[in-house]
């Protein structure tokens, strides 16, 4: 399955208390989907996704999150988890899309499931690419990887930085190219903070169940944080699909552009490409 790629143009434009939100909105009568990158990258990591999806008559939206790409975040701000649900609270309401699937890569997949857990009746489905689970039990060990993550990067010069991040999150050299790029272009300081609200979403709740539909992908080659060993977990409990896909480390859109497209296919179309209404009161 071949699909034509193409730079998306975030052409539009959502003001946000310290910062300004780049989006772009498909439009059209299909079912909506909102993609959300992950940490240090920005909305690039979705092109091919984006194209193929559009070419199967789903509604995209896709945006940077503020700091990263082509949203702003104000001089002095600091990147927070609060804001970025903000954000993405508004872009939804920006865009007005209702009871969108919600496709979040790693801080995005962190953030899409605070959202759903949130606000569920404004969320059509949630598909997770390559993080970890936020409500998931967590052993000692990673509890204290958790903990030491931030002060271990900030040990790291900020020159070598970028490289040893891309070659631990990709396995084929253009994706590992690409994300060093992208992590060249953020500060040291707001990369640490970046980071620190991803982990911050990780609050285990074994209690909780999704109370939305779920589908959960990850390479095969994902290395990093405890994803390859809690995803499986995961799946397991909620009793829903692990899609795992081979030859694909952490930027598995990147490492696999082809056939992560063709799993978020399967996935939307087998939930259906009608777009949901939200009940009323």
């Amino acid at each position: 399955m071949s699909y034509i790629q193409r730079m998306v143009n975030l052409d539009r434009r959502l003001l946000q208390p310290h910062a300004e939100i780049a989006f772009a909105d498909s439009g059209g009568s299909g079912r909506a989907v909102v993609l959300t990158h992950g940490a240090g990258v920005d909305h690039t990591m979705f092109d091919a996704q984006v194209a193929a999806l559009e070419q199967r008559g789903f509604r995209v939206v896709v945006w940077d999150m503020r700091g990263h790409g082509q949203s702003s975040l104000a001089q002095g701000a600091r990147f927070t988890a609060s804001e970025a649900l903000a954000d993405l609270d508004a872009l939804l309401e920006a865009s007005e899309v209702d009871v969108p699937v919600l496709v979040g890569h790693s801080l995005g997949g962190n953030l899409s499931q605070a959202f759903a857990q949130e606000h569920p009746e404004r969320v059509g489905g949630l598909i997770v690419l390559d993080s970890t689970w936020n409500a998931g039990p967590l052993s000692s060990a990673e509890r204290l990887a958790l903990r030491l993550a931030a002060p271990a990067l900030g040990l790291i010069p900020a020159r070598r930085l970028p490289g040893l991040m891309a070659n631990a999150s990709a396995v084929t050299p253009g994706a590992i190219s690409r994300t060093e790029e992208l992590f060249f272009r953020m500060p040291k300081s707001r990369f640490l903070d970046v980071w620190r609200a991803t982990v911050s979403f990780v609050a285990p709740e074994p209690a909780h169940r999704s109370a939305v539909p779920l589908a959960l992908v990850r390479g095969a080659e994902d290395g990093t944080g405890n994803i390859a060993a809690a995803m499986p977990r995961w799946a397991a409990v909620e009793g829903v699909t692990e899609y795992v896909i081979p030859g694909a480390g952490h930027m598995v859109t990147w490492d696999a552009p082809e056939e992560t497209s063709r799993i978020l296919i399967e996935i939307l179309e087998e939930w259906g490409n009608t777009p949901q209404r939200q009940e009323g009161p």
